[in-house]
Order: C-alpha cells, then structure tokens, then sequence
C-alpha cells in the first residue's frame, strides 16, 4: 500500500516551496552523468590487496599442482639428431660429356627436407626397419600387421619434433620417448631411413625414365624394322638397285643406280671415243696431205682389230670391272694390237696415211656404237626415276625412324650409366645418443609455471570477482560509478560496543570520520549545511540510521539545536520512554509538533520517534501533514536531520525527499551493488530531491562481497534483528 503513489510535478513544487525561498535549498532536478568503469592502476591496486589471500591461494595451488604434476608424469627421453643439407649434383655421363643438373634455392631445400622428415611414408619406413610393428610394448599385440604398422607409424610421428633453421644448413631433430634406448635407436633409424628414403626417391625417379625411354626405344625400333621391310620389298619388286654410300636422309640420285652408273660410264667412254675420233680424223687427214697413206695402210686392219676390242671393252666395262679375267685379257690383246700397230706404222712409214684411216674409221664406228648405246641406257635411267619416287620416300622414312632411334638409344645409355642418383644432399653431423637423464618432467619449469599460471589465475579471478560484484567500495567508486561526490568514508567498527560509544569519544575513528563528512556537508549548497536534510540508503542495514544520529549529535556538539526525525514508520531505529508520542500521531492529527518531541541526554538534541507503527506509512506521508510538520519544527530547530527508510522497494523515502529536498545517501562499502545505488539515486531524482553527496559506510581495506540480495523490508520480517538508538528522553517541552 502507497507504494503507487505518484507526485506531479505541480504537487512537488507546492510541497517544497515553502522551503525553497527562506531556508536557502531548494528542490531542483539534477542530470549527473554515471562515468564507465575503467580499470586505472589504483583500481588494480586496490582490487589485488583486497583479493590478496585469494591471489595467494590461487598462486599456492598452483605450485602444487605443478609438483604433483612433476611427480606424476612418466619421465620422458629426448635423442637428437642433427642433419646437414646441401645443394644435389646429379651427373649424367656419355663417351664424350659430363654434366650437373640444376639443384633448387637452399632455403627452399632445407625446408623441403624438414617437410619430408615429418611425413608418414619416411615413419612407416622407420617402422619396418627397425621392426617396431612387432613390438608389443611399442604398438600392443592386437590388431592385425596393417593396423600395427599404422600405429608404430603415429607413434614415431607423434614423438618426432623437427626444429626448421631460419637460416643455415641444419636440421636438428628429435625424438621423445619413455624409454631411453629406444629413443636413441628411433632417432638414429629415422635419419638413416630418410637418407635412404631419397636416394630410393631419386632411383625411382630415373628408373621411371629409363622404363619410359625403354618403351619408346622399343616402339621406334618396330617402326624402323617396318619401314626398312617396306624399303626392301619395294626395291626388289621394282629391280631397283641402288649403289649409293652417301649418308642418311640424303637419298641417291640417277648415278646411285645400277643403270645410272652404267650411263655415267658409258658417257664417259663415248666421250673419250669421240676425242679418239677427232684426234683420227685429224691425223689422217694431216697424213694424207703429208703423203703418209702408205703407213696408215699397212697398220689397218690392226687398228680395225684394236678398235673392235676397244668397243667390246667399253662395251663389257659396264658389265665387268676391270680387273675381270675377260677384261684384263681384252686389255692384253689391245695393248698387243697398239704395239704391232705401232711397229708397222715404224716399218711402213710410207703407209701411214692409210693406217691413220683405218684408226680414224675405227674411232669412229666405235663412237658411233657408244652413242647408241647411251641412247638405250638413257631410257632406262629415265623409266628408273618414276620408280624411284616412292622408293626415295620410304628411303626417307627409314633414316627418319633411325635417327629416332639412335637419339633414344644414346639417351638411355647416358642415364644407364649416370643411374640419376648423385650424391644423397643430406647427411648426418651428429648421431643420437642413449639420454642420461630425463628432459621431462622439468621440475624447475613445472614450479614456475604453476607459479606464473597460478598468479595469473589468482588475478583473473579478482578481476572476475570484481566485476561480477560490481559494489560501491571507495570514494573513486562513488565518484565513478555514482558520479556524486564522496562526503566521507566511515570505517567499520572493530571490537564489541556501539555507535554511541564510538561517538562519545571524539578522538575516535568513526567520530573522526563523521566530523569530515558535517564539514563536506557545509560546502554541500550554496548556503552552507542543508537546514533541513533526508539521511536514505539503497538497502537496509547500510548505516544511515547510526549515520543519521551521528551527523544530529555533531550538530548539536558545535552549539546548534537539533531535531532528528525517525521517519521510518516500517522499521524505526530510535526509541523513547514510550511510543504514545511520534510522528505518527502527528501524521493524523493536527497536534502541535512540540508536544512529541522528546529530550534526548545529548545536550541540544531532540528526537521526534516514530510513534506506533501504522499500516499504512505511504498513505500517510503521502499527505500535505509532513510537510507541515517540518515547516513548524524549522521554525524552532536549527537543523533537522531526518532518517527515512531505504529507497528501493519503498515509495516513503522518494516521498519524504519531495518534501524535504536535500537528501544524503548512505552506501555500505562492499554490500551496496551499483546497479541498486544508481536505481537509488534514479528514484530520489526523479522525485526532485536534491542528492548532497553519499556517505560511504562500514569500510575496510577488506570489503566483503555478498551475492545478489532480495531487499524485504517490512513488519514480518524477523531473520535480522536491528539494533536500536535508545534515547533517554526527558518530558516534553512545553
């Protein structure tokens, strides 16, 4: 009930204005920004002392369970290996040539290399080497040979650790395991196998060219065998004979032919024949105007015989070499004949016309016989050259299919020899050795990792911590989260006692801090202390009823009259001699206000109780009563210092701070969250209360954290008992 009641603006203004001209405060909307949370180094620095037995728990688990971790984990071995790679030469050798093929950039290589370190084909090789398939303590015993070959293949890849150089030629790698001995013998077998595994690799790759030259030698070879059979079967069927030396691809012409050279030679004979018998004629003819016929006469018949010989020689000379039984006899009996001619032409000098007559005739019919034989070869030779158009073709294809074959040939005799292996462009620097101790687990490293991890985990939680609960803890906060201005910061008290007794004794840390937050007070409005001023809190049990009195009895100590209303009819915290008197007979009635103030033991302090509490306390502050009531108490006070109950869950305080104006709110550092202190100051805003400042209670170096809290405030409520402000109250003025 009365938690609807709402104010217009018009009603705020008519409550208020009686104060707002005469008593130097009044009522007047603020806009505060709310600045972001920012983590500044204060801030971390605050946080990391308040959570610091957090951190040092988090820190202290850490570093034990980095040592059972020490202690539980299986000693592991580490082997390495270092590797050097540079740059391969491949030769390629024949007869006359040796050459080196090109190798690809270092960089590139050594990076080639350690990829091909971590393959799985060079860790199944390994497993076969070394037979780790048939381990059972490597790979178990089940499973079939595959299956265990797959897994001994994971396993040394899994152990493998490959560390590539950003520069230079060396590849270090190593290998991990919980055996010492096994971890050098693995090492070691996988720089061997890798070594091997490249040349393999390179083998491999030759072998394929030769299996490739192989096949195209053998298919060139048909193709040249096909083509000589063509070449053959054709010169046989046409009676083709070519005599030609001359070299492949450059195909015979008429002379490479049986008939041709038979032509060539013939021409040759019938042009000496016809020199003979020019040479005849002329002699004869200078014989006979020399008188000489008688020589040549005698000598006739011997140059006839000569001349028929001659004619059957060139005739017989195309079919016959010369050093022929038959020739060499031809050319005994014609050199017979030239000598008995010549030795009758000597005996019969008177002769010699007619000798030359008889040679001039025989010149002249064996010419005469040559030419007609040239005459018959020539047709011969050229019935040959139509023939031998597709003879030269096929002639053609066949030096075509040798050239081929040779080139293939003399290929594969230059990789044949070479083997395109080299030199393998990876060898071993530094063999593993059997480990003399275990490189895992690193004490040391554990420690200071679970250290390091442990503090940093201490710190996030603190971190997490603190903006999970996101409280109200100092003046930065206030200042930050709330965008108000810190009055003052109140500590908690330590030991047993009360409020009272703490204020009692001025020299006192909470009475210290109360007199701070009076004198941030005077400077709080443009006219110093608030006269008459509303003391809330966004929850219960934050402090703003001890802090109500405490600023009411300082007050009073500097020699001003001071009336403090307990105007939480809910839950009131100060009691008098009774409760027949309070401010809610007030709220009914029309009774003058001095007749329920009640003198308090404190020198110029007055308290107005609360009276009986009512059932219904926001319909009864909701009325013009309460206005008039702190209209007539200000007329005899100095200062009025009213306790309200909190804001949230409740209309009564943004109702008493309509009527009042000024309003100090009380936050618990550490327990008020800031969600519920902004919603706070949201309401008293919103009913136009102007917020002096917030007074920051309860703190420590250590502020507590609660969780979320469900606020219930009302009669029922009987799991906190609150501590009441027993004031001994004298009678009623007059």
């Amino acid at each position: 009930m009365g938690n609807d009641v709402a104010l217009t603006p018009a009603d705020r203004q008519q409550i208020v204005d009686p104060f707002a001209p005469g008593r130097g405060h009044g009522l007047h909307w603020q806009d505060r920004p709310h600045a972001d949370r920012a983590l500044d180094f204060a801030s971390l620095v605050r946080i990391l002392t308040e959570y610091r037995w957090l951190i040092a728990g988090t820190t202290g688990l850490g570093i034990v369970l980095a040592l059972l971790a020490a202690l539980m984990t299986t000693p592991m071995y580490r082997a390495d290996v270092i590797l050097e790679v540079s740059s391969p030469t491949v030769e390629i050798l024949d007869e006359n040539r040796r050459e080196s093929a090109s190798a690809p950039p270092l960089w590139d290589l050594v990076q080639t290399q350690a990829g091909l370190l971590r393959s799985r084909s060079l860790a199944e090789r390994v497993a076969q080497d070394l037979n780790l398939a048939s381990d059972p303590e490597f790979v178990g015993s089940g499973g079939d040979a595959a299956s265990r070959l797959r897994a001994a293949a994971g396993r040394i890849q899994g152990g493998l650790t490959v560390e590539t150089p950003e520069e230079g030629q060396l590849i270090k790698f190593s290998y991990v395991s919980d055996s010492p001995v096994l971890a050098a013998r693995v090492a070691n077998g996988i720089a061997d196998s890798f070594i091997d595994s490249g040349l393999q690799r390179r083998y491999d790759a030759s072998a394929h060219a030769r299996r490739f030259l192989q096949q195209q030698i053998a298919k060139t070879r048909a193709d040249l065998e096909r083509s000589e059979r063509q070449l053959v079967a054709y010169a046989q069927s046409e009676g083709i004979i070519n005599t030609s030396s001359g070299q492949p691809g450059q195909p015979g012409g008429d002379a490479s032919s049986l008939q041709g050279e038979s032509l060539v030679a013939l021409n040759k004979a019938l042009a000496d024949a016809t020199a003979r018998r020019v040479m005849a004629e002329g002699a004869y003819r200078q014989a006979r105007l020399a008188g000489a016929a008688d020589a040549t006469q005698t000598t006739q018949a011997l140059r006839q015989s000569r001349a028929a010989l001659e004619a059957e020689y060139q005739e017989k000379r195309t079919l016959m070499k010369p050093d022929h039984p038959d020739m060499l006899s031809l050319r005994s009996r014609i050199e017979e004949l030239d000598r008995q001619i010549t030795s009758e032409g000597a005996q019969a000098a008177g002769g010699r016309a007619s000798t030359l007559l008889a040679e001039y005739r025989g010149a002249l019919s064996a010419e005469n016989a040559l030419r007609s034989r040239v005459a018959g070869l020539k047709g011969s030779v050229l019935d040959l050259r139509g023939r031998s158009i597709r003879y030269n073709i096929l002639q053609r294809e066949v030096d075509t299919n040798r050239g081929l074959y040779d080139a293939l040939l003399s290929r594969y005799k230059e990789i044949g020899v070479a083997g395109g292996i080299g030199a393998s462009p990876v060898s071993i620097v530094d063999r593993a050795t059997v480990p003399s101790g275990p490189y895992k687990p690193n004490l040391l490293f554990n420690l200071i990792a679970g250290l390091g991890l442990g503090l940093l985990a201490g710190i996030a939680a603190a971190l997490a911590l603190e903006f999970i609960h996101d409280t109200i803890k100092t003046r930065e906060d206030v200042r930050q989260k709330l965008g108000l201005a810190c009055l003052g910061v109140v500590p908690r008290r330590r030991g047993k006692g009360t409020v009272v007794e703490d204020l009692k004794d001025a020299g006192s840390a909470v009475s210290e801090a109360y007199s701070a937050v009076l004198a941030a007070l005077r400077f709080s409005t443009e006219h110093g202390a608030p006269k008459v001023l509303l003391v809330t809190s966004s929850v219960a049990s934050e402090g703003k009823s001890s802090s109500a009195f405490a600023l009411a009895q300082n007050f009073s100590r500097r020699g001003e009259t001071v009336l403090l209303i307990d105007s939480d009819l809910r839950r009131p915290a100060f009691r008098g001699a009774s409760n027949r008197q309070g401010l809610t007979k007030l709220l009914t009635n029309d009774e003058p206000v001095r007749g329920h103030i009640l003198e308090t033991q404190f020198e110029n302090l007055w308290l107005l109780p609360c009276g009986p509490t009512p059932p219904n306390p926001a319909d009864l502050l909701s009325t013009g009563r309460f206005k008039e009531i702190v209209t007539e108490a200000s007329e005899h006070f100095d200062r009025i210092i009213v306790d309200a109950p909190p804001v949230l869950g409740l209309a009564d305080s943004s109702l008493l701070a309509a009527v009042v104006g000024n309003v100090m709110i009380v936050v618990e550092a550490g327990r008020t969250r800031t969600h519920a202190a902004k919603e706070a100051i949201g309401r008293l805003q919103a009913a136009g209360a102007h917020i002096v400042g917030v007074t920051l209670t309860k703190s420590t170096e250590e502020a507590s954290h609660y969780g979320s809290r469900l606020y219930q405030y009302g009669y029922k409520q009987v799991d906190e008992k609150r501590n009441e402000i027993v004031m001994i109250s004298h009678q009623p003025e007059s």
